[in-house]
């Protein structure tokens, strides 16, 4: 007995699959990475992060609008750009689609307002950019909600162990937040 599978007629949907699970991948690390420099969680040259963060987050870009664009020549969906691109304009799992669609705009205009700081203003965007936990935190529940190797150990196992320390961080930051500081020069005690 011949067992064949023609890759021809899943190319784009295993294309799709693969830059998904990379965005998501490098999305948790870029927001690992950008928790230690915002909260100051670990001491060093930030600097060198800033310029990791900053690749990985370009990185994220392009693997999201991979894995949007190769959906385009899947054989079984048929999404046109438009499907691909606004919120609940593709009929299959369409809130889980959705959701995936935002987080992706999200993260695509988050990492993008990097390059607009001066013109938004520092304080504007440190607060907008804080945004990006929400966006990444969509895209997790778009994965497990839509995502085909969902229930894959693998998988599962795979977006636990690259997630982990980004919501370890976020934990931390915050946990940290709510512990009072030594008392500013000159304020009563």
């Amino acid at each position: 007995m011949t067992v064949s599978t023609n890759v021809s007629t899943h190319l784009f949907w295993v294309i799709s699959r693969a830059a998904g699970t990379t965005a998501l991948i490098l999305a948790s690390a870029t927001v690992g990475i950008g928790l230690t420099m915002g909260g100051r969680l670990i001491k060093g040259h930030v600097a060198d992060r800033r310029t990791l963060h900053e690749i990985l987050s370009l990185a994220v870009i392009v693997a999201i609008a991979v894995h949007g664009l190769a959906l385009i020549g899947d054989s079984y969906l048929h999404p046109s750009l438009l499907d691909v691109t606004v919120p609940f304009a593709l009929s299959y799992k369409t809130f889980a689609t959705s959701l995936g669609i935002v987080a992706g705009w999200g993260l695509i205009c988050l990492g993008l307002s990097y390059y607009a700081r001066k013109w938004i203003g520092m304080r504007r965007w440190r607060t907008i950019h804080r945004f990006t936990l929400l966006a990444w935190a969509l895209g997790l529940l778009h994965t497990f909600i839509e995502g085909t190797d969902r229930a894959e150990l693998w998988f599962i196992a795979l977006i636990a162990l690259t997630a982990a320390p980004a919501v370890a961080l976020l934990l931390a930051r915050v946990f940290r937040a709510d512990q009072p500081g030594p008392a500013p020069a000159g304020a009563p005690t």
